[in-house]
Order: C-alpha cells, then structure tokens, then sequence
C-alpha cells in the first residue's frame, strides 16, 4: 500500500468523501440531486454510507457522526477505513483518493491508516495466491489547504510498512522462522533501515553467562540468539540511549510443564514482543528520528527434550543472581531478565520492554490494550498519551514493593513465579530485580493475536505495540 498527497482530485479518480455534516459535500464531485438524495436519506432514514457506481469510477461518501474527543473521532475514521478497504478490495478496485470535507485534515489522515492497515493478508503458505491478493494499492489524500505534511505522510509510510512487517514474522511457524532465522531477518531489517546490528551466537551467549537464555534453550535443537540493533544519528536529543527489550520465544511448547489443550495452538506469536521492538526501532531509523536508541533481542524456543530445564532448578543469570525456576512455561521472564541486566552497560535513560508474558495480563483488561507498569511515571504518562493518539491504550497495574515479596526463595536469591493472584504484576517485579534505571514494562499478552478478525488489526499477527512506541518516539523527538 502506498500513500499519497494531491492539491486536488484526478478525474475519474474512484474518490471517498469524509464529512461530519451533509451540508458539507462537494458539489464538485456529485450532482445536486445525489447531494439532496443523501440528506435526505441522512435526515429520514440516519443513512451514512453511500455509493455511487459511475462505470469508470466509484464515489463513495462516508457521513461521520463526530465526537467531542479527538482521539474517538480518529479511532472511528480507522475503522471506517478498513471497512472501505473491504468495499473497494470485493470490487477489485487498484486505487482510490480521500476527500475530507469539511472536517479535520489528520482525520483523513486517521481513514488512511485504518484502510492501509486492514489491507495486510498473511498468504505466503497458500497455494495459487495472487488471486487471493488485495486489489488495493494506492491512496491519494486530497489536501486543498496543503494542512498534511509531506514529512507526517512518509511517517505513516514507514510505519504501515513496519507494522506488515512486524505481522509477517508474529504469523511465520518456527519451520520457517526459529532464532536464528529471526536474527537473520533483524539484521536485514537493519541493512534496510540504516540501524546497526550484532547477533551474538551461542558460544557468545554462554561465554557472557547468560543463564536464563541458556536455560530456556536446553531443550532445543537450535541455538539461542542474541540481537542488539542499534540506531545512533548524529547530534541525538537524547545523551543516553532509549533500550528496549523485546521476548523473543519463536515457539512456547511450556517446557517440561507442558502447555494443555489448545493453548500451544498459536504459541508462534509467542515472540511478538521482538517483533515489535526491532521494527519500531527500525521504523525510528527509516524515519531519521534524532533518538538514540537500542533493542535487545534475545531468542530460543521452549521445548521439551531430556536435557529441558525442569521446575525446582537453581539457575545463575546473566548478573549473578540465582532464580529458582517454579514453572517452565514462565521462561519468557527467564530470558527477559538476562536482556535487562545487560541493558545496564549502556547507562540508559529510559528501558521498555514488550513480552506475550502472562496470562494474567489478558484476564485482567481482556484484548483491549496493553497491560503496563514500571518506575518511570512521566515516560508512563506520556506512554499513555501516545496510547490515545494511536488508540493502543495503556492500562497501568500497581507495583508495589509487596508484589516482590511473593517473589522470595527459601533456596535461591529469587523465585521467577509469584502466587497466584496478581500473576502479571508479579512478572513485572521479577523483571524490575534486573534493571536498576528507569523502567517500564509492557505485558501485550492479549493483543499479540487474535484468532477472530478485529477491523483493521486484522486476523492473527496484530503488530498491536508498535503505532504506540512510534508515535511516543516522534512526540520525543
């Protein structure tokens, strides 16, 4: 999908017109009688989708009923543009121009995005797939007041294609994508975007003691990983960088505590939170940002196999502390916790993480946004903000130093499992043992995927994460 800008409308373009009121529509591009057939429509009958079929060309125009807050009005334009992707995809249509009338600019702006987004199809394992593929290539924003920046749209670019991306490899099985093939695919994105990237190897990792990675890959035929991709631009706003840390388990069988039933079924998203840190800082380094920032990408899968690590094994971590291990379908937080005490070498001003971690984190907001929490309150306000403007909102837990306490082992430094209420939060204070610097945690284990589709974050890989972290990047800028 490629994105668009035009001081006026081509002829015979297919065209959408998006108005708040019907007073507003153009007269340029309907007839009178279809203008006075829509209010009246409008009025009678609360009618607000139209079309108009012109042989060579379709008008569609799209009534929207405006809220006070604009953080709603956009949110409800990104779903009405992916339901106008659905309309012109069935049609076959390759192209279309976007007209606001009368309303405000970065709402066609928000009617863009919903339609890129909900074109993304996930079809490189169907067989005969180019008629499977989405007609729709092309958007072309109308701007009559020149109000849309070039620079806005290119960012809107960059960040559609990072969020495809990001879907791509949460939806690949481990047959095409284990540790190794992912850090293949994060240093290519690293060639791509100008980033610099290192992958430590296994040797690397076991000479650098990192216990809970190697821990967690004992019981897997593939090697561990380890991803630093860095973007450093001349002359930073930041003097230290921003690191972030993305859970990158390409598969979750649960170890030797094996997952039951179906909940091993999609456990190929279970590295969604590497997804997402790679490619937002990808996106960042496309962009041009002037922010200095790192991703730490540790990767393995978590199998089972007669050398698995096991419930009641003392493991030494990557800062020396010694965890005791209660469940080894709590491993993200294992290899988690190596990235975070290595994060400390960098002296950074800020650590976000991003992990598919607990269960608990999904029962307590269900699929509607990001469970988080962490030390860093101005960083988790603005965090918040930025949930509002992409509609990835945030939902904040306590961490309270009780929460740590639950964490204490009769054996060991620390156990890696808490009781069993507060299971989210626990992770969380686990993790904080390892960071020592400002710090905030994002638990996305209920919007990695989704099994049924939801507008235009579409069906399984959602990417749900990454508008959050980039638009809180360019409003840092």
């Amino acid at each position: 999908m490629k994105l668009h800008k035009a001081s006026e409308g081509s002829s015979g373009a297919n065209i959408i017109i998006l108005t708040g009121n019907p007073e507003n529509l153009p007269k340029n591009y309907l007839a009178e009688r279809e203008i006075n057939y829509m209010k009246e429509q409008h009025q009678q009958h609360k009618l607000r989708n139209f079309e108009f079929n012109y042989l060579d060309n379709i008008v569609m125009v799209r009534i929207i009923e405006l809220k006070d807050e604009f953080y709603q009005d956009a949110e409800k334009l990104r779903k009405e543009g992916k339901n106008a992707a659905v309309f012109l995809n069935n049609r076959k249509i390759e192209s279309a121009e976007i007209f606001p009338a009368g309303i405000e600019e970065y709402l066609g702006i928000a009617f863009a995005e919903g339609m890129a987004l909900s074109n993304y199809q996930f079809l490189r394992y169907k067989n005969d797939n180019e008629n499977k593929l989405n007609t729709l290539q092309k958007l072309t924003l109308i701007d009559n007041h020149n109000k849309i920046g070039e620079k806005d749209l290119a960012q809107l670019q960059i960040l559609i294609e990072a969020v495809y991306r990001a879907r791509d490899w949460i939806n690949e099985p481990l047959s095409h994508l284990n540790a190794p093939k992912l850090a293949e695919r994060i240093t290519e994105l690293g060639k791509e975007s100008g980033a610099h990237v290192e992958v430590l190897t296994q040797k690397k990792i076991e000479t650098l003691k990192m216990g809970g990675i190697l821990a967690v890959n004992k019981g897997s035929v593939d090697p561990a990983t380890f991803s630093i991709m860095e973007w450093k631009p001349e002359n930073p706003v930041n003097d230290k960088p921003i690191v972030l840390v993305g859970k990158g388990i390409v598969f979750d069988t649960g170890g030797m505590n094996l997952k039951p039933g179906q909940h091993m079924n999609n456990m190929k998203m279970d590295m969604a939170g590497a997804a997402i840190m790679a490619n937002v800082t990808g996106a960042v380094a496309k962009a041009g940002l002037p922010l200095h920032v790192v991703a730490l990408i540790p990767a393995t899968d978590n199998r089972v196999d007669g050398n698995a690590y096991v419930t009641g094994d003392v493991v030494t971590m990557y800062d020396n502390t010694t965890v005791e291990v209660v469940n080894t379908d709590a491993e993200g937080r294992m290899i988690m916790a190596d990235a975070l005490a290595y994060a400390k070498k960098y002296d950074p001003e800020l650590v976000i993480d991003a992990a598919t971690l607990t269960g608990s984190a999904a029962r307590a907001i269900g699929a509607h946004g990001i469970v988080a929490m962490g030390n860093a309150t101005n960083e988790m306000q603005l965090l918040k903000e930025s949930g509002y403007n992409v509609y990835e909102r945030i939902a904040e837990l306590p961490f309270w130093e009780e929460y740590a306490e639950e964490l204490k082992s009769d054996i060991a430094d620390l156990k890696h499992l808490g009781g069993a209420e507060g299971g989210a939060i626990h992770a969380g204070k686990f993790l904080e043992h390892f960071t020592g610097y400002p710090y905030l945690h994002l638990d996305i284990a209920g919007v990695a995927f989704t099994e049924k589709e939801k507008s235009y974050h579409g069906k399984g890989g959602m990417g749900y994460g990454l508008r959050l972290l980039f638009d809180f990047f360019i409003h840092r800028q």
